[in-house]
Order: C-alpha cells, then sequence, then structure tokens
C-alpha cells in the first residue's frame, strides 16, 4: 500500500515536465515562472516535511498518509481546473505539502514493522515504487496534452480516494507519540542525525544540478525531445530497479558500503560532466550519474532512521528529516545550479558538486579509520579481570 500511495505521489510530481511547453504558450511564462511551477513541489516539500512528521508522529502514520492522499486528491483537480500560473503553483506547492505528509506516514509506517536487519531492502523497494511513478509521470502529461488537463487528473483524483480508503481500512497497532519540535531539536544535535540528513541532501544536490543541465546539454548538443526523454526515461529505470539491492546490501555489508561507492563514482562521473561532445556519451554519462546516485538513496535513509532508533527519535520525525534533507537539497541543485551554471558555466556547479562528494568520502573514510583505532586502542588498554585467586 505504501508503494502505491508513494507511486501516485511521484506520478504527479513527473507530470510537469511535458506540460510545460504547452502551458508556457497557454499562460506566456517566462523561464523564471516555468521554472517556479517546476520547483514548487519540492517547496511545498520543503515546507511540509517538519509538519508531516510531527502529524505522523501526533496522529499516527495512517493519518498523515490519508492526509497526503487527500491534498494530493485537491491539488490534482486544482491543477487540472485552473488556467492561472499563480493557481497552478499553489496546487503544486499543496501536492508537495501532500507528499510530505504521504511520504512520513509511509516511511514511518514500513520501518515501524521492520526488523533492523531487513530495513534497507524495504526502503529500497518503496524507492523503487517512488521511482516508477517518475518514469510514468511523464506519460501521463502527454496523454494530458491531448485528453486535456481535467479528464486525467480527474481520474488521479478519483484513485487518490480510493487509496484514502483502503488505506483507513489497514490495521495499525504501534502507539501514537507525543514527541515534537523539542525532541526534534534535541536529536539534531547528534552527529549521526547530521550526517545521514547530509548523505540524503547531497544526491538530491546531484539529482537537481544534472535534471536542469542535463537536457540543456542535451540539446545544445542537438538532443531533441525523444532523446532527452529516453536518456532520463533510461535513468530513472536503472535506478529504479538498483534500489531494492543497494538496499539488501546495506543491510547485509553496512549503510557505508554502498554510499562509498556511490560517492567515489558520482565525483568522478561528474568531473567528466562537461567532456563529452556527442549526445550519445553525455546520455551515457547520465545514465550513469543515476545509478551512481542509487547507492546513495536507500542506505542513507535507512542509516537515518537506525540513528534515530538509536536516540530514541520517533520514526515519523527521521521521515521528517529524510523530506527536509531531499528537498532542501533538490531546490539547492536545481536553483543554485541553475543560477551558478548561467554565470559561469555548467563546470562550476558540477566541479562544486563532485567536491562535495569527494571530501564527503574522505570525511567518512577518516571517520570509520578513527572509530577501528579507538576501537583497538580500547581493547588494548582495557583493564583485564582478576584472576579467581586474587580475588580470594
Amino acid at each position: 500500500m505504501v508503494g502505491a500511495v508513494v507511486f501516485l505521489d511521484t506520478l504527479f510530481y513527473a507530470v510537469i515536465a511535458p506540460l510545460l511547453p504547452s502551458l508556457s504558450h497557454e499562460l506566456r511564462l517566462s523561464k523564471l515562472s516555468a521554472g517556479l511551477l517546476t520547483a514548487s513541489y519540492p517547496i511545498g516539500t520543503l515546507l511540509g516535511s517538519i509538519p508531516g512528521g510531527v502529524l505522523a508522529t501526533r496522529a499516527g502514520p495512517r493519518f498523515a498518509v490519508c492526509t497526503g492522499l487527500l491534498l494530493l486528491a485537491c491539488s490534482t483537480i486544482a491543477f487540472g481546473l485552473m488556467s492561472s500560473v499563480v493557481a497552478l503553483d499553489l496546487a503544486r506547492l499543496a501536492e508537495g505539502v501532500g507528499g510530505a505528509c504521504s511520504w512520513a506516514g509511509g516511511l514511518a509506517w514500513i520501518v515501524s514493522m521492520t526488523p533492523v536487519r531487513q530495513r534497507g531492502a524495504t526502503i529500497g523497494r518503496a524507492l523503487a515504487a517512488a521511482i516508477a511513478g517518475s518514469l510514468f509521470g511523464p506519460v501521463l502529461g502527454t496523454v494530458a496534452t491531448a485528453t486535456g488537463r481535467p479528464v486525467l487528473f480527474g481520474a488521479v483524483a478519483v484513485i487518490a480516494v480510493v487509496l484514502i480508503g483502503q488505506t483507513r481500512a489497514l490495521p495499525y497497532h504501534a502507539p501514537d507519540s507525543d514527541q515534537g519540535l523539542r525532541t526534534l531539536a534535541g536529536v539534531l544535535g547528534s552527529p549521526r542525525v547530521r550526517t545521514s540528513m547530509w548523505l540524503m541532501a547531497l544526491p538530491a544536490i546531484v539529482s537537481g544540478i544534472i535534471n536542469v543541465l542535463g537536457p540543456l546539454r542535451l540539446h545544445r548538443l542537438g538532443g531533441g525531445a525523444v532523446v532527452i526523454g529516453t536518456t532520463f526515461l533510461i535513468a530513472a529505470a536503472i535506478e529504479a530497479a538498483l534500489s531494492p539491492l543497494i538496499g539488501s546490501l546495506s543491510d547485509r555489508r553496512g549503510r557505508l558500503v554502498p554510499l562509498r561507492a556511490g560517492l567515489a563514482a558520482t565525483t568522478a562521473l561528474l568531473l567528466c560532466f562537461t567532456v563529452p561532445t556527442s549526445m550519445a556519451l553525455l546520455g551515457l554519462l547520465i545514465i550513469l550519474v543515476a545509478a551512481a546516485l542509487g547507492g546513495f538513496w536507500a542506505p542513507a535513509m535507512a542509516m537515518l532512521s537506525d540513528a534515530a532508533e538509536a536516540h530514541g527519535l520517533d520514526q515519523g520525525l527521521a521521515a521528517a528529516l529524510m523530506n527536509l534533507g531531499w528537498a532542501g537539497g533538490q531546490v539547492i541543485g536545481s536553483g543554485g545550479g541553475g543560477a551558478i551554471a548561467r554565470t559561469a558555466g555548467d563546470l562550476v556547479p558540477t566541479a562544486i558538486a563532485a567536491g562535495l562528494c569527494a571530501l564527503t568520502l574522505i570525511a567518512l573514510a577518516r571517520s570509520s579509520l578513527q572509530a577501528r583505532i579507538a576501537l583497538s586502542t580500547g581493547a588494548q588498554t582495557a583493564p583485564r579481570a582478576l584472576p579467581p585467586a586474587d580475588h580470594a
């Protein structure tokens, strides 16, 4: 059920791409207005992250999921019927807030019912469903340009209402928590929690940069809408296929194993982003970046969930931190990356992102080394127990 919810949520998130040309023509949108329309969803998720997590904690994950689906249904109807750019922006913003509630409730729900040793694989399967939604979103948008927005988006709203009924019928026995902002603020002082949040934000920054610069660069090399759409479709499909596998690997080998591999691969690929001079090579590089980013999501989310559990933080609030990291990274990557590239070229933002990945990899390696040294030193200096004769 959680997979169906996040599938529908990302379906509407990704529907905007093929609609942008017709909406820009119909509403005479500037590039800034079109960018704001695209960014309204992650901005809504950013604003709704903490409230959604508190809602999942205080009222329960099931209530948070139903609230998210209700916001999705209402915002979908509004997006299908409204013809004002401000109204469309607000609809996307409300859908982002709904997504924050759905994700907070859904992740808290599945994590609370999953053993720690299977947490990465479970989160990976939910992510695969979400990425699959992002695959079909552009298809839905393309169909909407032919059938009209009201009919198709009305159908999506009906599906959301049906999912609300099914979600309410599901049993949930875990007790609700009275944790809130004060508890969340206290946990943010933990280096483990902050590291986990950064490992959620970093791939979102990279993804935001690639989602902006990738299509533009492919277009400059002669790629049309079909080439660009196919490239990102393949990239998302590979990322969806890898997510459960990477999550399972993190359960067996530890969270840092796939994260280190993802950091190393992403660093190298970003440094090569401006090198390809053909559509085929650039398209292959974008696909490889998506595959490398697949090494982040499930392990980082599971790591944050583990850290929250170690500090006694409710999983609803842990999911709020996940949403906060993802949405913040998306806004920084897409907005900041595009702005830097406009003034300094594509090499600068991708090199900055590569540098962040490299520094993160070095920091993780140093912390692991220090932990091993501390463990080894502790074992050598630990006082040995006296023999029984001396006790006597």
